[in-house]
């Protein structure tokens, strides 16, 4: 079983400032940087595959132009989405208290399970805008979002921020606002879950099995992937101490909000495997 002094006994957390540099009095964060940079990286990456024809089934989906274009839409997506999603699932009653809290993304931030839900409706309005297939549009931006997952996860243990459970692990933890107990770096096991073998995975699906033939077959992937490394994840992660536990000292609401993305990813797979049964 798990001592006091144990929990003592592991290493430190590493002095990173949040704080990239400073141009005069305006701060930069490295958190904005990782969004920025997810950003960038995943917008080259889509360039790239719209870019190869052997990938699709026919014609690319969309042009340069047009993915250029959506750039500003899926960062308007993240950001606001990202942002209400937190607000109405973690720090609802605390922001109904005090309003001006809804625009501190000091405290608490981002919520993936927004911006997710944000970029969605960007697509969907984007892809009926500019008459682009919905679900290839689905699947080029499924295919890069884990760029900025992983980017995201690394600013998060920079900041030293959702913090993982008490463990006695070698590579445990000291967090600095958590208190003298070691913990798992859970952010680093989600960058390498959600970000580096999730964005493997769906390369080895597009590139060795043509999966961007069957559109929604990537979105599919992506959606229950990263619901099950979440899920996965949430049983190192300690949930937000104003919500707790939901249920039996164990559910978390990380949990509940990936359990009806595993249900829509499956059956994205299931519906793209049914319209396309002979690509691949």
């Amino acid at each position: 079983m798990t001592t006091i002094a144990n929990l003592f006994a592991i290493m430190p957390y590493p002095e990173i400032d949040p704080i990239a540099f400073s141009i005069g009095p305006v701060a930069v964060h490295w958190y904005g940087i990782a969004y920025v940079v997810g950003i960038l990286l995943g917008w080259f990456y889509a360039r790239r595959l719209i870019e190869t024809p052997r990938l699709w089934a026919g014609q690319a989906p969309a042009t340069r132009v047009q993915l250029d274009d959506f750039l500003v839409w899926a960062a308007v997506g993240i950001i606001l989405g990202g942002r209400i999603g937190y607000i109405l699932f973690y720090d609802f009653p605390n922001v109904a208290a005090d309003p001006l809290r809804a625009i501190q993304v000091w405290n608490g931030g981002m919520s993936f399970h927004g911006g997710f839900a944000g970029t969605t409706i960007a697509m969907i309005l984007f892809a009926r805008r500019n008459s682009i297939p919905i679900w290839s549009l689905f699947d080029i931006v499924a295919t890069v979002v884990p760029i900025g997952l992983f980017f995201g996860r690394i600013a998060n243990f920079v900041n030293g921020e959702l913090w993982g459970r008490l463990s006695d692990a070698p590579w445990a933890v000291i967090f600095p606002e958590a208190g003298p107990f070691a913990r798992h770096p859970s952010q680093l096991y989600e960058a390498g879950l959600e970000g580096i073998v999730l964005l493997a995975v769906l390369a080895i699906a597009i590139y060795r099995f043509g999966a961007l033939k069957r559109p929604g077959l990537v979105t599919g992937l992506f959606v229950a992937g990263y619901a099950l490394s979440r899920i996965t994840v949430e049983f190192f992660r300690e949930p937000d101490p104003q919500l707790g536990y939901l249920f039996g000292g164990w559910l978390t609401m990380g949990m509940l909000l990936s359990l009806p993305m595993l249900l829509v990813g499956l059956w994205a797979i299931f519906r793209a495997r049914a319209a396309h049964p002979a690509s691949a």
